[in-house]
């Protein structure tokens, strides 16, 4: 009974570490061939994850469409009005509207989901050399790519390694056979 009471502790803490942050996992096979495509998804100020998992429906109860979260980005809500209650309604908020969307996997997706909650917050994108004012998947996915903390090494081999063995299968069979 102590062990289960302990890991339910633990896994409250690890929630709450996520608060406020813009969550990202691999996006098997995508992932593979590009390490910087993945899925994302938002946290809440309790650290319960909601992502766009599909048409009409999102996830808002922690578990994301592919898995545990692997990096993890931390925004800063001090210049927010209203706090961590506004961060918490606008990600409602685009919950309600992206429950009613069509997902398109390459214009209206879990990465457009986000960024209509920090739109909706009307949090500006931390990139003093970015022409416009909002939110946009791209800008999301470079970056979640260079600035979001890895939350384990598992993490960073899920994103990397495959690209790795797959460049290293095509490039070494390549080189070894130019060479003769």
């Amino acid at each position: 009974m102590i062990e289960r009471q302990s890991n339910t502790r633990s896994q409250q803490e690890d929630q709450h570490d996520l608060a406020f942050c813009i969550l990202w996992s691999p996006l098997p096979p995508i992932t593979w061939f590009l390490p910087f495509i993945g899925h994302m998804g938002i946290a809440d100020s309790n650290g319960v994850a909601s992502d766009f998992q599909g048409s009409f429906y999102v996830g808002e109860r922690g578990r994301m469409a592919f898995g545990e979260p692997t990096r993890a980005l931390r925004m800063n809500i001090d210049t927010l009005p209203g706090g961590a209650e506004q961060w918490d309604e606008m990600i409602r908020e685009a919950n309600r509207i992206y429950s009613g969307r069509v997902h398109n996997i390459c214009c209206d997706n879990c990465h457009s989901h986000v960024a209509c909650a920090l739109n909706k917050m009307q949090l500006r994108p931390p990139f003093p050399f970015v022409v416009g004012s909002n939110w946009d998947m791209v800008k999301l996915c470079f970056l979640v790519f260079f600035r979001a903390r890895f939350l384990s090494l598992g993490g960073f081999v899920q994103q990397f390694l495959p690209c790795l063995l797959l460049v290293a299968i095509i490039y070494l069979p390549a080189r070894f056979l130019s060479m003769n």
